[in-house]
């Protein structure tokens, strides 16, 4: 499974060395050769008590899962694909909607930053190069309280292995490195800055809804949104209300959305 040479293992040791130190937000950072589901891996561990700051990554997810219910399948070692445990109890239950925006505007921040490409998000939680989709986020709360949140980015996808044409990678976008420890690290690291301003703000969305919107592929877009029910509705997106949802400008009306699958009709992809 692991035979191509071009695509190195992740080293749990030298991210341990990295990222895992006193007072850090990150405790511990596991690296299974495969698993069904990092999420799965974290969802037991938070349930078992585990505290704040559980990283896994793995080089294979077999049964990998996206939102709605989507599957999400890589080929081994080619997408840091991992899921990060987080304990915000103090964040009232109304504000903890806004740590699924949170985890993407980190993920882009990051790999504007050391990649050096246009990532920008695109609502509720994925992360595009242009139309094209680079990375995916599923949020799940556990009982605990806890938020698991799983990350697939994908690092040395090829063109021949895309499962979509509208799919990316670091590498098919010329980016200025395709090293996960480098990607992995500038990831946990913008992740937790972003998140511990958030908790120290109370989960306030100010310190998320600027930058949010300025990186935002969706604001100001025109977008066909398929609802849980099944139902479309297009129009314009205008914005985030305080909730975190979606506001879209149709011509029965202003509808803020909290969930739905978004179309970018200048696009055509999803």
């Amino acid at each position: 499974m692991f035979g191509d040479l071009e695509r190195s293992p992740l080293d749990a040791k030298f991210l341990r060395g990295r990222l895992v130190k006193p007072g850090a937000l990150w405790t511990r950072i596991d690296v299974l050769p495969e698993t069904a589901s990092t999420n799965a891996v974290v969802a037991d561990a938070a349930r078992d008590g585990v505290p704040e700051g559980l990283v896994v990554l793995t080089e294979y997810q077999s049964s990998g899962r996206g939102r709605l219910g989507r599957t999400w399948t890589t080929p081994p070692r080619s997408a840091v694909l991992m899921s990060a445990l987080l304990r915000p109890a103090d964040i009232p239950a109304a504000r903890w909607p806004w740590l699924g925006l949170l985890v993407p505007l980190a993920v882009a921040s990051a790999v504007r930053r050391v990649a050096e490409i246009p990532a920008q998000v695109k609502w509720p939680n994925d992360v595009l190069v242009g139309d094209r989709k680079l990375a995916g986020i599923l949020l799940e709360r556990v009982d605990g309280p806890a938020a698991v949140v799983g990350i697939g980015l994908n690092v040395t996808l090829r063109e021949d292995e895309r499962p979509h044409p509208a799919a990316t990678s670091l590498a098919l976008e010329g980016a200025l490195t395709t090293d996960r420890h480098t990607v992995v690290s500038a990831i946990l690291r913008e992740l937790a800055t972003r998140y511990q301003d958030w908790v120290a703000a109370a989960g306030d969305p100010a310190v998320i809804l600027p930058d949010y919107s300025e990186l935002s592929a969706t604001i100001g877009q025109a977008v066909r949104v398929e609802l849980p029910d099944g139902t479309f509705l297009e129009g314009t997106a205008t914005g985030l209300d305080t909730d975190g949802r979606l506001v879209v400008d149709t011509p029965s009306g202003r509808r803020p959305l909290a969930a739905g699958d978004v179309t970018h009709l200048r696009a055509q992809h999803s």
